[in-house]
């Protein structure tokens, strides 16, 4: 345990079911300044095109992360031995305009990325991923882009709207915030409107790896490959809608696709993701009101911890 970093609470010194539930039970801090990895909530739902409910997502991963503790078994990384963490809050949306939050969120990572941070965002609907990509590829320009869903978000409109949670990865490819050559989508399925609901995304250069390629075995190879292809330097931002897993494993989404991964997988697709320059990363999409068990908020906030093992220079005591 390093003293020079912010450290989670112990449940050894306050039960978990005590105190303030701050993601991870870290410190909350009011400025990124001197922080290398925030933590930060963008409880936005109105991006939403079905169920809602995401706006409670980042309140609820954070009450649930009192049971991530803070070394990982299995890869035995260090997080909070190798950066500065700490919980910077919530962005203040504005739950009557999505137009509005849109600038609000831009306006909000803009001034975190001055400093030399890296966020990981708690969703909050995937609209929430557009403005901060605009932030962090006017830092880093066009980023390579490891997107799990079970939809891959490229339709042109919905009800004749450019923006919305279906629609931020074709603004995105557009805008020249992604790199569609080094984007991977993991996890697409179901049904569709038509083959251009895929099709579209795989025409602009971009790997769509179908569900079912992934079922019954591990990702890890797939992993391997993109890792690869992507290299060590060029940025990467990880975004992680909740959806992409079966709803068996995550009940707590506002729209659910039967056959999506499995736990496991998303485990080893974080994971896998180690070794790559990940400049910041998001999980989005955990609705409460359908999560009744919290098993959703739980596995997401182990996923974000699992996030924070795969950052560039996380300490693994081999």
């Amino acid at each position: 345990m390093s003293e020079d970093y912010n450290q989670p609470l112990s449940g050894n010194e306050l039960p978990r079911f005590g105190g303030i539930a701050s993601m991870f039970r870290l410190p909350v801090a009011t400025s990124a300044k001197g922080i290398d990895v925030g933590l930060i909530g963008v409880p936005l739902d109105i991006g939403t095109s079905n169920r809602n409910g995401t706006r409670f997502g980042p309140r609820q991963i954070r009450t649930e992360s009192v049971l991530v503790r803070p070394y990982g078994m299995a890869t035995r990384a260090a997080p909070f031995d190798s950066f500065q963490v700490a919980d910077l809050g919530d962005v203040a949306v504005n739950p009557f305009s999505l137009t509005k939050s849109i600038e609000i969120i831009e306006a909000h990572y803009n001034a975190l990325l001055k400093h030399d941070i890296r966020p990981i965002s708690m969703g909050g609907d995937h609209t929430i991923t557009l403005p901060i990509l605009r932030q962090i590829a006017k830092k880093h320009g066009p980023v390579a882009l490891i997107h799990v869903d079970a939809h891959t978000d490229t339709n042109d409109t919905m009800f004749n709207e450019k923006i919305t949670h279906g629609t931020i990865f074709r603004r995105a490819i557009e805008e020249n915030l992604v790199d569609p050559n080094f984007m991977i989508q993991i996890g697409p399925r179901a049904t569709g409107y038509s083959a251009e609901d895929f099709d579209w995304a795989r025409n602009q250069g971009v790997q769509l790896e179908q569900a079912e390629s992934c079922w019954y075995h591990s990702l890890a190879p797939l992993m391997d490959e993109y890792r690869k292809k992507v290299g060590p330097d060029r940025p990467v931002y990880l975004t992680f809608d909740i959806d992409g897993l079966d709803p068996s494993v995550a009940p707590g989404t506002g729209t659910p696709e039967p056959g999506g991964l499995t736990g496991s997988q998303g485990l080893e697709i974080i994971r896998g993701a180690y070794g790559l320059n990940i400049v910041g990363a998001d999980l989005v999409e955990v609705s409460p009101p359908y999560d009744q068990s919290g098993n959703t908020a739980l596995l997401a906030a182990n996923l974000i911890f699992e996030i924070l093992c795969s950052l560039p220079d996380c300490i693994r005591r081999d």
